[in-house]
């Protein structure tokens, strides 16, 4: 029978049943494969077209033969009750899209610590809205391997942070369950896409938080709060059992309100995952964080100052001179400051635009689960990401939309080829890095331009949506598209406001880059909200 012809009747596929039970693929009908012969320029005549749907019902055949075959599965180590949707009492910032109190072991290195999780990354037990009306009703069944490692460590899950609409924004209002406030002036943007985990960091509410990174997600927001925020070198923190963007541009990365802290929480996240994130290699190896940085020093350290990354457009030229200061006060600590330029580093965002072809294929076709790679895929995932852009397309933001709108555009006209090069520029622009890199130890320049903008309303223009979600990461998406490490820790105040500094360093020498962003600390006054500002 055309349609769904199979071994195993579709009738069994009753609520509650495990897909096993239930074929996985219906067989296509001739009607079917017409269309899509025709869209795909074949020329078949209509018997020639029979025989193809008789080899390929075949294939969907034995498909449905391994039905039965379980999947392998993240482990889920630690019981926990479902936790709730804060009212806005407990949330006056809108930080927290869910909380709950999940224990670990009785034992480890955050032994006691509250941490609190992107709401991109699996908790198993625990809604995910990954900022988008259209995921509602998703609970995934297992955890990410960073909440297995937490929980392992004896750390606490206190909930899942609010972050952006399917994270495609470096502002905070984009986010299905409303705009996250800044602490510092309510009526401003807390930084994106993990603005709930730099807030909740921020008041106290946790000790420590994940965010993710593909363009500067967990910079961006560290800034324009002014915590601590480190995109790891790209590969040595496992991005297992998060919905991805674009695996050459994934990072998951620690948000503390010290350096410390950041070292402490990376120190656990860090590591090989045996395999089950391709974004790794086997010779990832942790130090101790911790120790290196209680015993470092930064005498003789060299820091060049990034010419391009201060000649931005829309910089604000008081929040360039405070980070240059800022950074020429670690002279006084023995450290050499110089300035060093890297050309290529103005038209990263040029390069990155490229790469939005390979998002349409990650979140559209691959459901944030990825392809072609032998790690894990989160097909539940797959599952409700398909659901979401089948059934509600217009709830995904409108951000997003443009993002896929270029890319479909650019798949249909150029198939692969924008992409490509892109790939292509993004090894020039690392080896540009690279070569500034062998003549100082770290790069240091503004994390975002200027400060905190107003979040906008519903009476704002669509365009200004557009240009607001996006110009804050042209310092910070060029070391997604290179993996090196980078940090945002505070420089200092305008107005009220707090100003990122970011530090880059080489590839897998994180340890360099938190030293340096300790002696920050150092010569400028903590960040601390002792009346909330609401």
């Amino acid at each position: 029978m055309e349609g769904g012809a199979t071994s195993m009747s579709p009738a069994s596929c009753e609520k509650g049943v495990e897909l096993y039970s239930c074929p996985l693929v219906n067989i296509p009908t001739l009607d079917q494969l017409r269309v899509i012969a025709a869209e795909l320029g074949f020329q078949y005549e209509n018997e020639d077209l029979k025989i193809c749907k008789t080899l390929i019902g075949e294939s969907i055949q034995s498909i449905n033969n391994i039905t039965h075959l379980a999947e392998p599965r993240l482990p889920t180590r630690y019981p926990r009750l479902p936790g709730h949707r804060p009212d806005q009492r407990e949330n006056p910032y809108n930080a927290w899209n869910w909380k709950c109190e999940i224990h670990g072991a009785k034992s480890g290195k955050l032994l006691g610590k509250r941490v609190a999780i992107k709401d991109n990354v699996a908790v198993a037990g625990v809604p995910m809205l990954n900022g988008c009306h259209a995921m509602n009703g998703y609970t995934p069944d297992f955890d990410a391997t960073v909440v297995t490692r937490i929980l392992d460590a004896g750390g606490v899950i206190a909930g899942k942070t609010v972050c952006e609409n399917l994270c495609l924004s470096g502002t905070s209002y984009t986010a299905a369950n409303g705009p996250v406030k800044n602490p510092h002036d309510v009526r401003r943007s807390a930084g994106g896409s993990s603005s709930g985990s730099a807030v909740a960091v921020l008041m106290r509410d946790v000790d420590m938080a994940i965010g993710g990174d593909q363009g500067g997600s967990v910079r961006m927001p560290a800034a324009w709060t002014g915590i601590v925020g480190l995109k790891p070198t790209h590969g040595l923190v496992p991005y297992t059992g998060a919905m991805a963007m674009e695996p050459a541009l994934d990072h998951l990365g620690p948000m503390a309100r010290t350096v410390q802290e950041c070292a402490q929480l990376l120190e656990v996240i860090a590591g090989y995952d045996s395999g089950n994130d391709p974004r790794q290699c086997p010779h990832v190896k942790v130090p101790e964080y911790t120790k290196e940085l209680s015993g470092g020093s930064v005498t003789g350290m060299k820091i060049g100052l990034l010419r391009e990354g201060f000649r931005t457009p829309m910089a604000q030229m008081d929040v360039n001179s405070l980070v240059e200061e800022t950074v020429l006060r670690l002279k006084g600590m023995g450290v050499v400051v110089r300035e060093i330029s890297v050309p290529l580093h103005a038209h990263a965002p040029g390069i990155w635009s490229c790469i939005g072809e390979g998002i349409y294929e990650t979140v559209i076709r691959h459901g944030g689960a990825g392809s072609g790679h032998t790690g894990f895929y989160p097909t539940s995932f797959v599952t409700e990401s398909g659901k979401m852009f089948a059934s509600s397309p217009n709830n995904i933001s409108n951000q997003m939309k443009l993002l896929l709108m270029k890319a479909e555009y650019m798949k249909r006209n150029y198939r692969g080829l924008v992409y490509a090069r892109g790939r292509n520029l993004a090894k020039l622009l690392r080896s540009g890095y690279d070569q500034a890199l062998k003549e100082v130890d770290i790069l240091a320049l503004p994390t975002i331009p200027f400060t905190a903008t107003k979040l906008l309303t519903q009476a704002d223009s669509l365009a200004e949506y557009h240009k607001r979600a996006s110009e804050v990461n042209i310092n910070t998406m060029p070391f997604n598209l290179t993996g090196h490490p980078a940090i945002s820790v505070n420089a200092g105040f305008l107005d009220g406001l707090p100003v990122g500094l970011m530090l880059v360093g080489r590839h897998f020498e994180d340890t360099t880059v938190l030293r340096a962003a300790q002696a920050v600390e150092a010569v400028t006054d903590p960040v601390d909200i002792s009346t909330p500002n609401i």
